[in-house]
């Protein structure tokens, strides 16, 4: 048996690790090695039976297919420089990043493991926090396909309903990221604007929410309940579904590529200055929906509404 590993366990990587964990399991297959910068957000994991590694070099040496969802290019980046240059073997082993990372950070990644005759296949996720928790992502992978027909039943009915397959070229599927990054905040903006419109005018969130969630289908309606619930400024314990500054980050990826290629992004324009703004008023621990604090005060409301923390 191949033995899997893992690597980042943020509020995705560990939902997702989970699943992974817990089909390895029922398979009586090997169990999951995980390692993180803060080893104890794998205890849960240890729990189901999955293996600690503090080493990701180590992690490596017994893995024949290894996951990564990591927080940015850099850190990406960072990982795959300290197994390409610490001189263990890897011929055959098999990388699998599930991050969202821009196409040329992908392009070096596929480069420096083809040295090291290792694969490497981008395979970044659409979907939140709880959608990760049910095993009901997508995923769009791209690369070499035998690497891909290895990993996908370790994903298809495990950690996704649906596997996009962009082809062989690694950098397909992380422009395909990206591009629906843009749909994702400004789908977030626009369910924001329609929610400070109806508590404004005294329509009230209820029916609102509602009505995104029939009319336009679960995934705004997911979103529409970050503002009512007030996940969108989690308290200062916690940690948020997914970051705002990720959020920027991916949509910093998106201009600079739109750039390249002449494609004027307004609407996202307008949705990544709101969440910069919300980021310098309220701080690192808001979620991606958190435009929506910023949409409160233009309307002449508080920033934090009533199921939010207050500062």
């Amino acid at each position: 048996m191949t033995r899997i590993g893992w690597y980042g366990l943020g509020s995705m990587g560990l939902a997702m690790a989970t699943n992974l964990q817990r089909h390895l399991a029922a398979k009586n297959g090997l169990s999951l090695v995980y390692s993180n910068r803060t080893m104890s957000r794998g205890d849960s994991l240890q729990a189901l039976g999955a293996t600690a590694e503090t080493s990701f070099e180590k992690l490596v040496a017994q893995c024949g297919i290894i996951f990564t969802m990591v927080s940015n290019d850099t850190v990406l980046s960072s990982l795959i420089s300290s197994v390409t240059r610490s001189g263990q073997p890897l011929q055959d082993k098999i990388f699998v990043d599930c991050s969202t990372v821009h196409p040329e950070t992908v392009g070096l990644t596929v480069a420096k493991l083809r040295e090291k005759q290792a694969s490497f296949l981008a395979a970044p996720v659409f979907g939140g926090n709880p959608i990760a928790v049910d095993g009901k992502l997508v995923f769009a992978i791209a690369g070499p396909k035998k690497a891909s027909e290895q990993v996908k039943p370790l994903i298809q009915d495990v950690m996704g309903r649906k596997v996009i397959d962009c082809g062989e070229d690694a950098t397909k599927s992380s422009l395909l990221k990206i591009a629906g990054n843009i749909v994702t905040v400004n789908l977030m903006e626009a369910v924001g604007e329609a929610q400070v419109f109806a508590e404004r005018t005294g329509l009230g969130t209820g029916p609102m929410e509602e009505l995104i969630g029939e009319a336009f289908g679960p995934v705004a309606g997911g979103y529409s309940k970050r503002l009512t619930t007030g996940a969108y400024a989690p308290s200062l314990d916690s940690r948020p579904g997914f970051g705002v500054s990720l959020a920027i980050k991916d949509a910093n990826h998106a201009f600079a590529i739109a750039k390249e290629n002449k494609v004027e992004l307004p609407g996202l324009k307008v949705a990544a200055e709101n969440m910069v703004a919300a980021r310098e008023y309220a701080g690192e621990c808001l979620d991606s929906s958190s435009m929506y604090g910023v949409l409160r005060q233009k309307a002449g409301m508080e920033f934090w509404n009533e199921k939010s923390r207050k500062e």
